[in-house]
């Protein structure tokens, strides 16, 4: 029982060592990941920036600018945009729709087929971005009076390693001469801006989110083995949260006191604080460690196998624009003034065109005759039933936010995406519990929860973010809890980095002095 107690200690003691710095670091940039996220461009922040449609000169309509693509774009296409998006000019981005290869299922997931970016002007289909390309589409984002600076093209660095820009790789890096001191980058695909980073976004991370993600070990030798460095370390560092509770418990004097005069056995300040503040703060510092490590998806525990979603089920088959389309101007007319984007899409058996303007509400337009669109009761609960085979078991309608739909800042992880109210809650009878989310307006399926989603809600982003509505909508409440227990950590795991460093030193100088010793012996027969 001795033996057993001492080798308790001894790996709690080493592993603490070890990770202190790791929990310090944790706390820290956790507090800074409150304010400041880590650099995204927004749907919001993408349409603020793009010029003006209505003035832009479009000469082609989106069936004669694809005919004269490369090879020609004629067939089926997944998505249709018209914006001022590529080089300061108005093009049509088309995505082809997916043909899955013979032999496989047309719901089996599969990447998504290259963007292709047509002038709307010329019909020429761009073939590659470069640094004059993307110097073009800067000055359009930043406005006139903004001088931009190409830095050179950049596979992936510090503020983008999302995956979600794997498609647009490389990237062309562009400095803007604004008193934010933005970094804009453009997709070596398609010219797009996207990805912006002001200099306080990008000076903040370094504090923050960039080394709160541990991520030094992206982009570089230990690249493959980043998920693996950040999930051993989580799981060590549950270990010793668990350890450092048991030896706290059992060294905490819960009645009567030590010869110190204290509940604590240590007689130094920073043994006893150390001692306190585990104990105080063990339950939180176990829960984020671990709803760290479940942000993760460690072995994959909250893909639930299902099938994806069946849309052109639901929609009636991919997009195809219709044999006699309103024009673009006729559209541009019955758009909001603030116009910047034009999108083509095959929604619930109907082709229709989103007019999107910065703060407004999208227009919805029929496609072949540019009046407004009304969907009729029920149209759009039949269309959503066909997302899956099961049956549907109920369909509600959320007025407000509630536990699993709800919106966060833009700056937080997950924050952000479009979150508009009303929305539809389709709950199917499958085998995963499968909630589907439907904007009732656009007709949009804003996303998707299975059961094992819906745990990972709870085990990351409530146990993780506190992302929980009564607090959430109390602010400042939320940032006082979070702050001060944030606090209690740093102080847990820097008097553990004083503990640790005393500890090293002294061993080191007990390995030095039979050395020092040897060498100050006189020579045997002096």
């Amino acid at each position: 029982m001795v033996h057993a107690k001492r080798w308790l200690f001894l790996v709690h003691r080493w592993l603490g060592v070890l990770l202190c710095a790791f929990f310090a670091m944790w706390f820290i940039s956790g507090v800074v990941m409150l304010y400041v996220g880590y650099p995204k461009l927004t749907a919001a922040e993408r349409l603020e920036h793009l010029p003006a449609l209505r003035t832009a000169p479009v000469a082609l309509e989106p069936a004669q600018a694809l005919a004269l693509a490369v090879a020609g774009l004629q067939g089926p296409l997944q998505d249709l945009r018209l914006a001022v998006a590529s080089a300061g000019r108005a093009v049509y981005l088309a995505t082809p729709a997916h043909e899955a290869p013979a032999g496989r299922p047309k719901n089996a997931r599969a990447h998504r087929p290259a963007t292709v970016v047509v002038d709307a002007n010329t019909g020429a289909q761009l073939s590659g971005v470069d640094a004059t390309h993307a110097l073009a589409s800067a000055a359009a984002y930043a406005g006139p009076g903004i001088a931009v600076v190409h830095e050179g093209p950049v596979d992936e660095d510090a503020f983008t390693h999302s995956r979600a820009l794997d498609a647009h790789r490389p990237l062309h890096r562009v400095r803007l001469d604004d008193a934010q001191g933005t970094l804009l980058y453009i997709s070596g695909k398609t010219g797009e801006v996207v990805r912006d980073a002001t200099r306080t976004e990008r000076g903040w991370n370094y504090a923050g989110a960039w080394i709160h993600w541990l991520y030094p070990f992206r982009g570089n030798v230990f690249n493959t083995y980043w998920a693996d460095i950040v999930n051993g370390l989580s799981i060590l560092g549950i270990a010793m949260t668990i350890l450092g509770t048991v030896v706290g418990v059992m060294r905490w004097r819960f009645s009567g006191t030590y010869r110190n005069g204290t509940r604590s056995p240590y007689p130094g300040a920073m043994m006893r604080w150390h001692h306190i503040a585990g104990l105080l703060f063990a339950a939180i510092t176990f829960t984020w460690i671990f709803s760290g490590l479940m942000s993760m998806n460690p072995w994959r525990i909250f893909d639930s196998g299902a099938a994806p979603l069946q849309a052109d089920a639901m929609h009636g088959g991919p997009l195809l624009l219709p044999g006699q389309p309103a024009s673009v101007q006729a559209l541009l007319a019955a758009s909001p003034a603030g116009v910047r984007e034009l999108r083509w899409t095959r929604t619930a058996g109907h082709t229709l065109v989103q007019a999107l303007a910065p703060g407004e509400r999208t227009v919805l337009l029929d496609a072949a005759t540019a009046r407004a669109h009304a969907w009729q009761p029920g149209e759009l609960e039949a269309a959503v039933a066909r997302l899956l085979p099961a049956p549907v078991e109920r369909i509600d309608t959320l007025q407000a936010y509630d536990t699993y739909y709800y919106a966060r800042e833009a700056h937080t992880m997950g924050g952000g995406a479009e979150k508009p109210l009303p929305v539809l809650r389709v709950v199917f009878a499958d085998a995963q519990a499968s909630w589907v989310h439907l904007d009732p307006h656009t007709g949009t399926v804003l996303g998707r929860l299975d059961g094992h989603r819906r745990v990972s809600r709870w085990l990351f982003g409530m146990l993780h973010s506190w992302d929980w509505l009564p607090l959430l909508e109390r602010r400042p409440l939320w940032d006082i809890v979070l702050v001060v227990l944030s606090l209690g950590g740093v102080a847990m795991s820097l008097t553990g980095i004083v503990i640790g460093w005393r500890r090293v030193t002294l061993k080191l100088r007990a390995m030095r002095a039979p050395r020092a010793l040897a060498r100050a012996a006189p020579a045997d027969g002096a």
